[in-house]
Formats: structure tokens, sequence, C-alpha cells
């Protein structure tokens, strides 16, 4: 069984930025390599604490015999975050899904390429017991640590109980859980499972609520647990939105920090108010006026205009931004100017002689 090392357990548990990796590709569909690269490096330089790569925003295609990019992306991304030599931690997560049997090749294969931490995709299993599900996260976790995933139904996921949760957060080497449930109900379910578990104070609780982020940035969950207190934060974002703009979802993080140490009515009210812009500008990129259709080429545009990537192909071609959504995006655009990090981009990309 490979653990996380002290360091990265500790830098987990602080909570951090953790992008999820997008796919560049070219005007022919192809993996455009050195786009690819550039991608991960910006968002090393952006000041994330690790990245996600082979997960949704990577697109799921990437498995598809015919396209065979799973290996290939995580190797590049791997590469880059090697030849940056880091003087701070940083987590390489690799998504991981399919049958019990699929995803333990897959965390054997993110661990030759020397990722830390697998992100459990929950899609894709509809058929399948509770119990079941939890027999694959024990044959996952037995390979590498494991990053829990509450995916929302209307993208693949489905609603699980809270005593699958409870089940789900005892289990060993379960180091994290990523709640993208999109739903307040059910965060809550995990919430309150992992406060009751003996794991408590093990398990590293990360939204992926993009409809909710500083609001679940904010909270603390409080529970009376035999008499006991027990509370229970997010501590960071494992987040497609934070895959644009990152400079500053970096900045948010740390204000909201700032936060919690020393808070006020007037900062919390700030946050709250950025909070809601936070979540106009995400209802823009990801669709979900469309059931989420453009998401990942609403976050290829916003990357596309600043030059990170050349286009927002996708692999499937008929992923593309719904009727409306480019005017939503520049919508956005003007009305939170502070939002995005173009002119930071500008520099990085300066600097790499892009």
């Amino acid at each position: 069984m490979n653990q996380l090392s002290e360091e990265l357990r500790k830098h987990l548990h602080a909570g951090t930025v953790i992008p999820a990796h997008p796919l560049a590709l070219n005007a022919e569909r192809q993996l455009d390599e050195r786009m690819q690269r550039q991608l991960s490096r910006y968002y090393m330089a952006s000041g994330a604490g690790g990245i996600a790569v082979g997960v949704h925003s990577t697109q799921f295609e990437i498995r598809d015999p015919e396209v065979n990019l799973y290996e290939k992306v995580l190797a590049l991304a791997a590469e880059e975050i090697s030849n940056a030599d880091l003087d701070r931690p940083f987590l390489k997560v690799a998504g991981i899904c399919g049958p019990t049997a699929q995803a333990v090749n897959e965390s054997k294969i993110a661990l030759k390429h020397g990722y830390d931490i697998g992100l459990l995709s929950m899609g894709g299993l509809q058929d399948w017991s509770e119990a079941q599900i939890l027999g694959r996260v024990k044959a996952v976790a037995a390979v590498i640590p494991v990053f829990g995933f509450y995916l929302q139904p209307s993208v693949g996921g489905r609603i699980f109980s809270y005593d699958f949760w409870l089940a789900f957060a005892e289990i060993e080497n379960v180091e994290a859980i990523k709640c993208a449930s999109f739903n307040r109900y059910q965060t809550l379910d995990v919430m309150r499972a992992v406060a009751h578990s003996k794991r408590c104070n093990q398990i590293a609780m990360y939204t992926g609520n993009d409809d909710n982020i500083v609001a679940d940035l904010l909270t603390t969950y409080r529970f009376d647990i035999n008499g006991k207190t027990v509370e229970k934060p997010f501590i960071g974002g494992l987040l497609g939105h934070w895959a644009v703009w990152t400079t500053k979802a970096v900045e948010l993080l740390n204000d909201i920090k700032a936060y919690r140490l020393n808070p006020t009515a007037t900062q919390a009210n700030e946050l709250l108010t950025k909070g809601v812009e936070v979540t106009d500008t995400n209802a823009a990129m990801f669709d979900p006026s469309h059931g989420f259709h453009g998401c990942i080429p609403g976050i290829h545009e916003v990357l596309r205009r600043q030059g990170l990537l050349e286009g927002r192909w996708c692999l499937n071609p008929k992923e593309e931004l719904s009727n409306g959504q480019m005017e939503e995006i520049e919508r956005v655009y003007k009305a939170y100017p502070h939002l995005n990090d173009d002119e930071f981009v500008k520099t990085f990309l300066k600097n790499q002689g892009a």
C-alpha cells in the first residue's frame, strides 16, 4: 500500500488550490503537447498546490482505445512538475475511473508516473450496489491513496446514502474527499458522515461544488456526537472552475484562510458577495442552463482568449459551446474584471517566449 508522505499529507490538510487539468488539442483534435505542457507550467506558476490530471476536465475519452491518451497526459504533467524542481509541496492527483479492474490498473499507471493520490470517480457504476462500490474503493486504496469524489447525477454521478459515506470514510488510505454533489443536502450527508467517522481528522474535505465555492470554504460544519462537539470544514478545492483564472483562485483561498484566522463581519460580507460573482461566472463557463453540455468548451474558451490554448476543440466534435454561452462568457468577463488573471497570463506567456 503506497501512502502519502507526511509533507504532502500536511500540505493536503492545510488546504490548497488544485485545478482540474484540461486537454490541449489542435484543430485536428490531436494532442498539442506544447500547449499541454505549458498549461501545467501555468498552474505551477499560479501558485496552485497541485493539479488533477486524467479527470473530467481532461475528457474521459482519453481512455478510449482509439484515443489512448490517459497515460500520455499523466506522463507529460509529471515531467513538467519534475522539471520545475519546485521548492514547495505540490500534489500530483490522477483521475481514476471505471470498474474495479480498470480502476486498479489506472492506479498502477499513476504510481508508475509518480502520482501521489488518485481521484476516484464513482461515475458509470449505476447498477452497482453501494457495497460493491465500497469494495472497489478498498481495492484502489490498497494500491494508491484515495481522494474520494461525490459526483453530481447530472454529469454521470449518483446519489449515495449517509451510511455509504460513513463506511467510505472508515477505509484506510482514504486521505480526502471532493464533494461535487452540487446539492446542499447531499453535501451535508458527506460532512456529517465524515464527522461521525473514527477517521474524521484523517480526511481532508475539498469542495468540488462549483456553484458554491466560497460559501463551502467559509462554512464550518458542526455536529454533536455523543455529547462532544465535532467540527469539520472544507479546507480547499479541487475544481474545474479553478482551471481558469488560477492565480485569482489562489488569492481567494488565501483571503478565506486569513478571514478564518481573524473573522470580521465586513470581510464575511465581501467574501460572500464575491462568492455570488464566482458562481455567476461559473454558470457562464459550465453551462448549467443546458445540462452542463458546454462545460469543457467553456473552460477552453476562456483559456483560448488568454492564449493558453489554441482553440476550444474537444475530442468529441459534438462538444461545443451551447447557444448563448459565448455571450454569457463575454458578459461575466465585463461584469467581473477583478476575477480574471489576464495580466498575469500575459506576463507568464511572455516569460515562456510565447
